[in-house]
């Protein structure tokens, strides 16, 4: 159900403490291959005795440091474009704050190997909340992932959640809310995680959102998108602001000359698709998602909902201020009276900062990804994986749009999350659960997800990254010959093209449950996702069921005195 919308005046400073923690034992790794020889540990390439050549899937650092952090979520009036509507946000600001790791860390208080460690209290009055921290691999952590009805029920108002993960992974992500539409609400944030990198750079300016904007909130426009099919969006913003009409702010940054940059762009938005370029400017791009990337230079970058890119710009040009644009790609992106207008003020820092008078060289209109990402670390695929193949459809007989897969829409209930089924001994699951099992220990996975639609989607699989095997629009997957199996892209956000296929393949090394599903926010409230349950028999040993068993009595009491009703898919 989508709750009435109320102000409360709650609020907290974020916090956040580094604890040192006992050394805990790490794979075993060869010296010759992944450690960095002493003279060149000042190269971006290395991160003390490990480097970009390390295989994080089986190997990396342990760095004892336990990364803490407190988070509120509450509600307020704001007005990021100078339009002022209620919005959710963590600890009083829309992005929240952003949380910081090194490769290595743990986030949180661990309980048997477990590292980062994320408290979040609900001060909301009518809401459920929970927190899902997008593309990190939750290795043997699947309660952490953060999904309402899949890894736990909501987190009750007045009550609190703590989230437990090591970052083994390195590069720039994000965290959000998994309940409903509350993420677009403004209850999401950045995640960097410091680690080596592919090209060197003087400074890294962190992380810049890019979102749609309402100036409604997504609850009160849910009605019409699940009867009518999407809103358009007002506006967009960029880190949080824009302007709309007379009001609002620019964003801006300032550099200073002859040095070099590093941004780390995360599309949050929605439902929209942006083309990121800064006028006169060449951007390095050397990381897509969590992977490290071969570096290549480029005018432009599409970003996906849901995906990130590390770019790095130097400030080579004359002096001054030039535009820096993020443009929605209007056959993957809401309508929009803003599309040429979300843009922010790159200054340098020996000039005034005034209206820039630049110009775009950028044209271009598609929603197809990069076509230019080779991982850094060479993998393969074993080219002996299942197969499953899903076919996504749209079904509207009830009168309300149904996202459906092989013919049936997904639905999860927020007070039965899928995990607790697992641990409670559960075997057999309703078929609009969506559940595929995933038993044999590491073994390969390929799924041929198909769509009849001619509108892209954005595909994001928790637990896990995946290799990209084959993308096309407008046709039929039909044969394993057409797949590339040699370091093919690994990322764990791809567009599935117009009417098309997207091929991925997986190895099932992650006991837990994840969630696979469309990141068009309004698509996965309509139904567009499956579950996957992996290695069933080893999860209760990853679980901390007293924990999840309390999460879930406190929503269930809070939802039976309020009769709260469901009314989207659960996720």
């Amino acid at each position: 159900m989508r709750f009435a919308t109320v102000l409360t005046n709650s609020f907290a400073l974020f916090t956040a403490a580094v604890l040192a923690a006992p050394q805990h034992d790490v794979a075993s790794r060869s010296q010759d291959s992944h450690q960095c020889e002493f003279d060149s540990k000042n190269s971006p390439q290395c991160w003390g005795d490990w480097s970009l050549s390390t295989d994080w899937y089986k190997e990396g650092p342990n760095t004892g440091v336990i990364r803490e952090y407190w988070f509120n979520v509450s509600q307020h009036y704001a007005a990021p474009d100078g339009v002022q509507r209620l919005v959710m946000t963590i600890n009083g600001s829309v992005p929240g704050p952003t949380i910081y790791a090194d490769w290595g860390d743990t986030i949180g208080k661990p309980w048997p190997n477990q590292f980062i460690v994320l408290h979040v209290t609900n001060n909301l009055i009518t809401n459920g909340t929970s927190i899902h921290f997008h593309g990190v691999r939750q290795n043997n952590t699947s309660q952490d992932d953060g999904v309402a009805s899949i890894t736990q029920c909501p987190t009750a108002p007045g009550e609190s959640s703590t989230y437990t993960w090591r970052a083994t992974q390195y590069g720039t992500t994000w965290y959000h809310s998994h309940f409903s539409l509350q993420a677009w609400n403004g209850v999401f944030g950045g995640v960097v995680i410091r680690g080596p990198a592919t090209s060197s750079y003087d400074e890294d300016r962190g992380v810049l959102f890019l979102n749609d904007w309402y100036h409604q909130t997504v609850d009160a426009l849910w009605p019409q998108a699940s009867q009518g099919g999407p809103p358009a969006a007002d506006n967009g913003l960029i880190n949080g602001t824009n302007v709309y009409r007379k009001g609002g702010k620019r964003y801006q940054t300032s550099v200073t000359a002859g040095k070099s940059y590093r941004i780390r762009l995360i599309n949050g938005a929605m439902n929209t698709m942006f083309r990121f370029s800064i006028d006169g400017h060449k951007l390095t791009v050397i990381g897509a998602d969590l992977v490290a990337i071969k570096p290549y230079v480029t005018d432009s970058i599409n970003v996906g909902m849901g995906q990130r890119y590390d770019v790095i710009v130097t400030a080579n040009q004359k002096p001054g201020n030039y535009w820096l644009r993020s443009v929605p790609q209007t056959a993957c992106s809401a309508a929009n009276v803003q599309t040429l207008n979300i843009k922010g003020i790159f200054n340098y820092d020996s000039v005034d900062v005034k209206t820039p008078k630049s110009t775009t060289s950028v044209s271009k209109d598609d929603c197809d990804d990069e076509s230019d990402l080779v991982p850094y670390v060479e993998l393969d695929v074993d080219q002996s994986g299942v197969q499953d193949v899903f076919n996504f459809g749209i079904d509207t007989s009830s009168g309300i749009f149904r996202w459906t897969i092989n013919g049936s829409p997904f639905q999860t209930d927020w007070d039965e999350p899928t995990l607790q089924q697992v641990i409670d001994g559960s075997t057999a699951y309703e078929k609009s659960q969506q559940v595929v099992h995933l038993n044999e220990v590491d073994q390969w996975v390929y799924f041929v997800i198909e769509s009849v639609v001619g509108l892209p989607h954005p595909i994001h699989l928790h637990g896990h990254d995946f290799f990209i095997l084959a993308q096309k629009a407008s046709s039929r997957w039909t044969h394993r010959s057409e797949l590339n199996t040699v370091n093919p892209p690994r990322r764990d956000v791809a567009m599935l093209p117009a009417g098309g296929y997207l091929v991925i393949a997986y190895q099932a090394d992650n006991p837990g449950v994840w969630l696979l599903h469309c990141h068009i926010g309004w698509h996965t409230s309509e139904g567009f996702a499956l579950q996957l349950i992996e290695r069933q028999s080893e999860i209760a040993a990853t679980v901390n069921a007293e924990n999840l068993n309390q999460t879930c009595n406190k929503w269930n009491a809070f939802k039976d005195k309020y009769h709260i009703v469901q009314d989207d898919s659960g996720v």
